[in-house]
């Protein structure tokens, strides 16, 4: 953490500690789960689009247990729409830095490592941007392992989630500065 993160996180925690009544309080809890988020951004991954999965994700994994915690406990919050937005976010970020870690482990033909961690966001971070991939990783270690028949049942499971035309990813980022303006269509 830097220095105005950490200092939040820990006057947020304190706060929540002294005044666990207190009206506001949701706003503490959001807040902790917010400074734990941008603990892992540095200012040039701020300012400059960065791609933080393969990366130490530590601070995301602590911002969606705080920002899970925050929705449990106050659903009806006016921070809550923005909490799930940051929620959607880590989990996609998670499953990718796990598939980053896949790949490598492919990429050194430690198929039952890299297997693991694909099954790992199919089984614990499902319903992401990344399920396609992990499913895919899993079939080329199935193969690569010699399991045909669970490469068969892999097969339809990437048939199922597999769309006609290939997703492709915006662009989109919080950072404004990093935004890209589509370009007008040339007739």
């Amino acid at each position: 953490m830097n220095g105005e993160d950490e200092a939040s996180h820990e006057a947020a925690e304190k706060f929540i500690r002294l005044n666990p009544r207190h009206p506001n309080i949701d706003y503490a809890y959001f807040m902790r789960g917010i400074a734990s988020y941008t603990r892992d951004k540095g200012m040039f991954a701020r300012v400059f689009k960065q791609d933080l999965s393969n990366r130490d994700i530590s601070g995301a994994k602590q911002a969606f247990g705080e920002l899970s915690e925050f929705l449990t406990r106050f659903p009806q919050s006016q921070y809550a729409p923005y909490a799930s937005q940051r929620l959607i976010y880590l989990r996609t970020l998670i499953a990718k830095n796990e598939l980053v870690a896949a790949e490598y482990y492919l990429k050194r033909k430690a198929y039952v490592a890299s297997l693991r961690r694909a099954k790992y966001v199919i089984e614990n971070i499902p319903n992401t941007s990344e399920t396609l991939r992990a499913l895919k990783i899993t079939k080329q270690c199935y193969e690569a392992l010699g399991y045909f028949n669970l490469m068969e049942d892999i097969d339809g499971l990437i048939a199922a989630n597999s769309t006609e035309e290939e997703i492709i990813p915006t662009e989109w980022s919080w950072n404004i500065f990093s935004r890209k303006v589509p370009a007008p269509n040339e007739e």
